[in-house]
């Protein structure tokens, strides 16, 4: 199995495909919509990202675990799941500045089951819903976007309330 297969795979898969979706990307503007985006997800992800962030809840690569805790199967882990959907935001109203996303809030409604064979696949939309002056705080004015962000499995909402504020 390559490297590609065993980690996060956000479609297209290859550079000069990611070049061309950043050159792609629609303008940073009230209304503007960006995805759905696919982010492909297998066992060997979440063994990665477990010893990336130390989170080695065995229910997130045992099946026997994740049973035990009364789900059906081995899922992703919910930060795993919140920053993948919060990646198009960074590649798009950030123009690839994680930096410049200072708020970024969701609720886990729903777990991201991954099979041990066929993975799973987690779809991600954005919309910017505002673009306001920021009135007080360390931003105090400077312009931000407003940003709602959709993550779905297998046509359900995974994320509730997932909203995030980019600066410009």
């Amino acid at each position: 199995m390559s490297d590609a297969e065993q980690t996060p795979q956000v479609e297209p898969h290859t550079e000069s495909q990611l070049a061309a979706d950043t050159r792609d990307l629609p303008a940073v503007e009230v209304g503007a919509e960006f995805g759905p985006r696919t982010v492909h997800l297998t066992r060997d992800s979440l063994v990665r990202y477990a010893g990336a962030s130390g989170d080695f809840n065995p229910i997130h690569y045992r099946d026997d675990a994740a049973k035990q805790a009364g789900m059906p199967s081995v899922l992703a882990h919910g930060m795993l799941t919140m920053g993948l959907a919060i990646q198009p935001v960074v590649d798009w109203v950030a123009a690839g500045d994680p930096g410049r996303v200072f708020d970024y809030q969701a609720r886990f409604t729903r777990p991201v089951l991954v099979d041990v064979e066929t993975g799973a696949d987690v779809q991600v939309s954005a919309k910017i819903t505002a673009i306001e002056t920021i009135e007080q705080g360390v931003h105090t004015g400077k312009q931000a976007a407003k940003v709602t962000i959709t993550a779905t499995f297998e046509g359900r909402t995974v994320l509730g309330k997932a909203l995030a504020q980019v600066l410009l």
